[in-house]
């Protein structure tokens, strides 16, 4: 983590660092072109050219000419402004610090090259040119150091943001481009071969020093790579602690969940912890982080960052500025419901800067589930006396959802048509309650035809109303929907619902509170552990088959028909298809205490006698078995984080 010295001294760094790029560069082409070495090289670089220049061939007239013309400067400018109007203007893709990591390297790179052409006057190779020269010197080579700042820089971001063996096929892709170019350059007798070799010194040096200032702390680290998922945020297995909290505290706050009277008690909290130098901004619907991207990335507009105030405090960022230098951010406090958290974990995934959770949204469900307390203020006053433990992510796609990640639950069917129905207004004055009343409304759904993957095994099919996958698995209430979900496990749940008939909700129902009702306690990470594998061994059904459970890293759903879906109570478009993964321990969430084991079924305190054999027996065994449809692999699981 940079810190705020680091961050103020970046521009005088930067340019410390081209200057003495410049000076490396003209003191690299005056070498080149006075003797003795000019002398020693002029024999052979000739041979060079005079071989390329006898060997030409039309197919190779046409490849070369192609690659001349995609490393041209029309070109170079063209492709730059496609990616960086790319990532500043997708939806879900806004990413400043790569945009101006693209845009600087191409630029750099050409003012360094017009400053190293105006003091090495080389002239180019004495062999027939396919190509118009340019009024230039032939050192260093434009082409192949344009080519390098650009396809290099897209091939550092390829293999920063994507994962598994795709980052290294794209990446490497990318890479060869530079070297074919300065092939081709030789081949149509524009320069020499140190001319191409100082092209690529140029622009490999102008990655190094465009990254060092612009990506520095922000590439992520690669140890999970070979299992596709995303990186614990400190190397560390989910649940390792961590007291990184040095930095500026950024404040995403939700301006209806969060008014200003309770803006005003999370900033007396935050000072009362010796965090003064605070940065807040508000979501809207359209950014439903705020800035927090902009803000973890670079500097906000107007200077210093730091001088930012809560509302009701003074003055508040505006959301849609632009920002213009970089911040440091040591933790990032979200004050707002599951979708408000959902939007920023999905920005500080992997980067190493912890969260804290202020729940003043409707379910709460992440905070619930990891034990903070529902009353705001108090959960960020124990959050911030705890430590930084890794929690896992799921990531999911399908037909018409990009790509995005979950912390509490995925779904589609029944719960999703719920989440989309349920009135503001309702939810403002009754809380969770409002959904129960939107789900009175679907009771009466049809179920639909649906086929489920797991890990790559068989496709299953089923009838369901609805299916969630669970990062964690307690509803409102205490409602064990998904009984061995746990944040840090490194699986997901999932839970097919599919009552048929009044008998059927009446089962589902009955076993869902049954299980709320029970007296808890915990289980050995041992006993838990046996569960799970059990579970992972195939699919399990209670409840006379109204709840069908499954368990795997890797789970891909599909339906007969568009269903409305969800992601942690906030509806997204409708779809026949959701493929998930978890990313084991890519979030760091301040929390009091390590995500501890799920409380479960407790134990017979004492050993009893049956009246028919008078023998004790242990503590634990039930005096008659278990119902059939409640097989002991249902039992909450737990295993450890990111295995």
């Amino acid at each position: 983590m940079t810190t705020q010295t680091d961050t103020a001294a970046r521009p005088s760094r930067l340019l410390v660092l081209v200057s003495a790029q410049v000076t490396l560069m003209v003191g690299l082409g005056l070498l080149l072109t006075r003797e003795p070495v000019a002398g020693l090289l002029t024999s052979v670089e000739d041979g060079v050219s005079r071989g390329f220049a006898a060997h030409r061939t039309d197919v190779a007239d046409a490849v070369s000419a192609g690659l001349s013309v995609l490393a041209g400067t029309q070109s170079i400018v063209a492709v730059t402004l496609l990616c960086v109007a790319a990532l500043l203007l997708l939806p879900g893709a806004t990413r400043w610090a790569e945009a101006v990591f693209i845009s600087a390297s191409v630029a750099t790179q050409s003012a360094v090259f017009l400053i190293v052409t105006v003091c090495v006057r080389r002239p180019r190779p004495a062999v027939p040119h396919l190509d118009a020269a340019p009024p230039t010197s032939s050192f260093p080579s434009g082409h192949v150091g344009a080519s390098v700042a650009l396809f290099g820089a897209l091939a550092v971001l390829a293999f920063i943001r994507l994962r598994g063996p795709r980052r290294y096929v794209v990446a490497g892709v990318l890479l060869l481009v530079p070297p074919l170019v300065a092939l081709s350059r030789l081949y149509r007798g524009m320069h020499y071969p140190t001319d191409v070799v100082g092209g690529l010194v140029n622009g490999t040096l102008t990655l190094l020093v465009i990254g060092s200032v612009v990506l520095a702390g922000r590439t992520r680290d690669n140890a999970d790579d070979d299992h596709g998922s995303r990186p614990s945020a400190d190397s560390a297995p989910a649940g390792t602690r961590s007291r990184r909290t040095a930095g500026r505290v950024v404040v995403v706050r939700h301006p209806h969940a969060c008014d200003d009277r309770l803006a005003d008690r999370v900033r007396a909290v935050l000072e009362a912890h010796d965090h003064r130098d605070q940065h807040w901004t508000i979501t809207t619907a359209e950014r439903p982080s705020g800035e927090l991207a902009e803000v973890c990335g670079t500097r906000t507009p107007g200077g210093n960052a730091s001088d930012a105030t809560p509302p009701g405090a003074g003055t508040s960022v505006a959301v849609g500025q632009v920002a213009v230098g970089l911040v440091a951010v040591g933790l990032v406090v979200v004050c707002g419901g599951d979708g408000t958290v959902r939007a920023c974990a999905d920005v500080l995934a992997g980067t190493g800067i912890p969260l804290a959770v202020v729940p003043c949204g409707t379910g709460n469900l992440l905070a619930r589930n990891l034990g903070l307390p529902l009353e705001p203020t108090t959960a960020l006053e124990d959050a911030l006396a705890g430590d930084c433990f890794g929690i896992d992510m799921g990531r999911v796609s399908g037909d018409r959802l990009d790509s995005a990640r979950f912390t509490v639950m995925a779904g589609a069917g029944f719960d999703a048509a719920m989440v989309r129905d349920a009135s503001p207004r309702l939810k403002a004055r009754l809380g969770w309650a409002a959904y129960l009343l939107a789900a009175a409304r679907h009771l009466r759904d049809p179920r639909t035809r649906v086929s489920i993957r797991v890990d790559g095994g068989p496709r299953r099919r089923h009838r369901a109303r609805m299916v969630v996958i669970g990062n964690v698995g307690t509803l409102q209430g205490g409602l064990e929907l998904l009984p061995g979900a746990h944040a840090d496990s490194g699986r997901l749940d999932v839970v097919l619902f599919a009552p048929e008939g009044a008998a059927g909700w009446l089962a589902a129902t009955g076993h869902l509170i049954s299980r709320a009702l029970r007296p808890r306690s915990t289980t050995p990470r041992e006993t838990e552990r046996t569960a799970a594998d059990s579970l992972e061994a195939g699919r399990r059904s209670v409840a006379g088959g109204a709840l069908t459970y499954y368990r795997g890293r890797h789970i891909d759903i599909r339906f007969a028909g568009a269903q409305p879906r969800e992601l942690d109570g906030d509806a997204v478009t409708e779809g026949r298809r959701l493929t998930v993964e978890t990313e084991p321990g890519a979030l760091l969430v301040r929390l009091p205490h390590a995500p501890g084991p799920a409380p479960v079924r407790p134990a017979t305190p004492i050993p009893r006698r049956t009246r028919s054999d008078g023998v004790a027996r242990a503590a634990g065994v039930p005096d008659r078995p278990a119902p059939p449809d409640v097989p002991a692999p249902l039992a909450p699981t737990r295993t450890p984080a990111g295995s």
